[in-house]
Order: structure tokens, then C-alpha cells, then sequence
């Protein structure tokens, strides 16, 4: 599943393509994804002008002037600018056309991502969220004041969207063994200082993330075409068994909400 470096990927990469160009029509080949594309859509975003691109969690947002295209790319979906009359694909389900003749088309094999008319930034999806992991809000102190009291483990903690947004599996898992902070540890037996670790390494790991173009996944590409390249420097993702890049011991691997975590017993606890 993309994650927030390659959303946020995607965003830098179509943002210059497409805000200041105005939408000429919307095409829906395919209104089944997570949710129905509404069909007002394609009548309420023609002939607007897209004023800003910008990224909430793992969601895209458009700006256009009355109201917002929200895209959530799921779990395969990816977003591309490409001439307008380019050969679709069979996933190609959505093209946003725009006046310079290119258009945005969404690709979504597994059509578990969705798009989205907003109004305004009150939407279910949008609410209740926590604060965003680069920006200054977010440290140490936050998460430890956030898991007093909790018994949940401090991977499952922080991969929660109400505690910090965008923290997905493969960066839960690389920020813990970065910080020496065992995934299955209770969140609230953790120290502020281990905390004030851990919220860099996110930080850290996140900014890189971004700067290299994401993480390689089977299924993404950035919003330039190209792929990411930061799945070479993963310390303990999809390394179970393989020696400890740290102290050479064996990485293993556990399942926590039917998810997989790697971690290294002789470096994190």
C-alpha cells in the first residue's frame, strides 16, 4: 500500500502539471472503487481551475475553486499525467482532462482506492486525525503524553491515524529498529526520552523517504512514472531471517494486527 513518502511523492510530482490548469471534463470508465465516484462530479470539477495540490495523511487533495477533489490511492492505485488521447489501460478508471491537453488518469488494479467532491475539508475520512509527522506538532512528547495509560504495543500505537498520520507498516517497522524500541513493547511503558528517538527517527526516515521517491512496491510508481528508490536502504523490512545490518544477528519476524513486524531481539527492546 503506498504509503505517505509516496503519496506525497505523487503529489510533487503531478503538482506542477496540473495547478493553474483548468479542467476541461472528467471521464469515469469505472464509478465501482471503494467507494461509488459520485456522478456529479464530472459536472461540478469541468471548467474550474486547479489552484493548489496538496496532501492530508495519505490523501491527495485538489483545490479547485468551489470546491476539492479528494484521491486516496488505496492500495495499488497511481496517479499519472500523460497526453489526453494516450491509450488506456484496463485499470485506467478515471482521466481528469485538462486545457493544456494532458490529463491526470487514475490507475487502480485492485480498486481499493476512491475519489471524492469535498466542499470543504469536513469529511468523515478527514476527521479526527492526528497531526501530521513532519510538522512541528508532532515529537517525543506528543507521542508520550498520547500513549499514557495505553497496554497496545507502541507499533500498533503509532500506526494508529488518531495518535499520527502516515506512519504505515513499512515506516512503523524502520523507525522502531532505528530508535532500539521492540514493536511488541507496551506504548505506555515507554520512556519520553525513547519517545523523543523514536518521533526523529520518523521524521528522519520519512524525509528521506520523500527525497528518494518513496519506497519500491510491487505496485507503485511516483507520479512521474518513475519508481521509488529507498527500498534499498531498509534496515529490517521484508528481512526476516537475514542477518541484522547492526550486529549480525538474525531479524525475526511477528505478526501484530495481521501485520508483519521485523526487529531485531539483540537491538531493540
Amino acid at each position: 500500500m503506498p504509503e505517505l513518502p509516496e503519496v506525497e511523492t505523487t503529489r510533487r510530482g503531478i503538482e506542477p502539471h496540473v495547478v493553474g490548469r483548468r479542467v476541461v471534463s472528467v471521464i469515469v470508465r469505472q464509478a465501482s472503487l471503494r467507494w461509488p465516484v459520485e456522478a456529479a462530479l464530472p459536472k461540478v470539477a469541468a471548467g474550474q481551475a486547479v489552484l493548489r495540490a496538496r496532501r492530508r495523511a495519505k490523501y491527495l487533495l485538489l483545490d479547485l475553486e468551489t470546491h476539492t477533489l479528494m484521491v486516496h490511492l488505496g492500495m495499488s492505485g497511481s496517479l499519472r499525467v500523460m497526453p489526453a488521447g494516450a491509450p488506456t489501460l484496463f485499470h485506467d478508471h478515471v482521466d481528469i482532462v485538462l486545457d493544456d491537453g494532458n490529463c491526470l488518469r487514475y490507475n487502480d488494479p485492485r480498486r481499493f482506492g476512491s475519489l471524492h467532491l469535498l466542499s470543504s475539508d469536513e469529511h468523515p475520512l478527514l476527521s479526527n486525525l492526528g497531526p501530521e509527522p513532519l510538522s512541528a506538532e508532532f515529537d517525543g512528547a506528543w507521542l508520550y503524553h498520547r500513549a499514557r495509560g495505553r497496554r497496545a504495543a507502541v507499533k500498533q500505537f503509532i500506526m494508529d491515524g488518531h495518535v499520527v498520520v502516515g506512519v504505515g507498516n513499512i515506516y512503523a517497522n524502520e523507525a522502531l529498529f532505528m530508535a532500539g524500541i521492540h514493536p511488541a513493547r507496551a506504548a505506555g511503558r515507554i520512556s519520553l526520552e525513547r519517545y523523543r528517538r523514536l518521533a526523529e527517527a520518523i521524521k528522519v526516515l520519512l524525509l528521506a523517504a520523500i527525497e528518494q521517491g518513496g519506497t519500491t512496491l510491487r505496485d507503485f510508481v511516483g507520479g512521474d512514472g518513475k519508481p521509488g528508490y529507498f527500498a534499498q536502504q531498509l534496515r529490517v523490512y521484508g528481512r526476516a531471517q537475514l542477518a541484522c545490518r547492526q550486529c549480525a544477528g538474525i531479524l525475526r519476524e511477528i505478526r501484530q494486527g495481521n501485520r508483519s513486524s521485523v526487529y531485531c531481539s539483540n537491538c531493540q527492546r
